[in-house]
């Protein structure tokens, strides 16, 4: 879009005209960020806790707690290298999983390879855009909701208001705000003015409820810290929470 002329027409107008207001370096939400992600994703020796080849504690805990369907079609949004797409698929879930990084999607591939798995799609592009074929039982993002800016909600809402099945649930883990939290947590219209966020959107508990009241909660709690010899992926720093349409 060109800044310069008077083309606005369309909510989707409005948006784009808003991802501009951002430095690209700041972009990590549209394909312009595709190339910052790969380079984060290159170095799998790096100490980042979620590189890790374990599903989040609190998905886990939602299966054996038996608040999810045993089975279906499942969304993973952000799949990094897909260890919740493997887990999900090793359910019998039908995954679809995508991603901006090419490099993550391929390091996917290969875990998807090395455990022989099967049943997971994996798309390689914007989620707004991509060719995402729902409806989907189970839609899934560990850590995608919080590195978007705050106009993007609007296209993150009405992608999970086109995707997310009747009865589907909906799950996330995001940064946490207050105290042993992660992410920034200055007001909304700051980040228009500084253009950049800092890393990634600090959230409380009462903005997610507001956020997603169009669904019904039926967890939402911070993270457990989950022990290097433990089976499962866990941070204090990060919500989980889960949702039901």
């Amino acid at each position: 879009m060109d800044l310069n002329n008077r083309d606005i027409r369309t909510v989707e107008d409005v948006l784009r005209l808003l991802d501009g207001l951002f430095a690209p370096g700041a972009d990590r939400w549209t394909e312009g960020g595709a190339d910052w992600w790969d380079g984060f994703y290159a170095d799998r020796d790096k100490p980042v806790p979620f590189f890790v080849a374990k599903p989040d504690e609190n998905l886990v805990s939602y299966v054996e707690r038996g608040l999810l369907p045993a089975g279906g079609r499942a969304l993973d949004l952000g799949c990094g290298p897909g260890r919740n797409s493997l887990y999900l698929a090793s359910l019998g879930y039908e995954v679809d999983a995508v991603d901006l990084s090419a490099t993550a999607i391929g390091w996917a591939e290969e875990r998807t390879r090395e455990a022989g798995a099967r049943g997971v799609r994996f798309v390689h592009g914007d989620a707004f855009a991509a060719p995402l074929d729902g409806p989907y039982d189970l839609v899934y993002d560990s850590g995608c909701f919080h590195h978007l800016p705050p106009h993007r909600r609007v296209s993150y809402l009405a992608l999970l208001d086109r995707v997310l099945a009747p009865g589907g649930h909906f799950a996330l883990t995001a940064f946490a705000a207050g105290e042993g939290g992660m992410g920034s947590e200055l007001p909304d219209a700051e980040f228009y003015r500084q253009g950049k966020l800092d890393g990634g959107l600090a959230y409380t508990d009462a903005e997610l409820r507001t956020i997603f009241a169009g669904l019904t909660e039926l967890d939402l709690r911070r993270m457990r810290d989950e022990p290097a010899a433990s089976p499962s992926f866990g941070e204090p720093f990060l919500w989980t929470a889960l949702f039901r349409r």
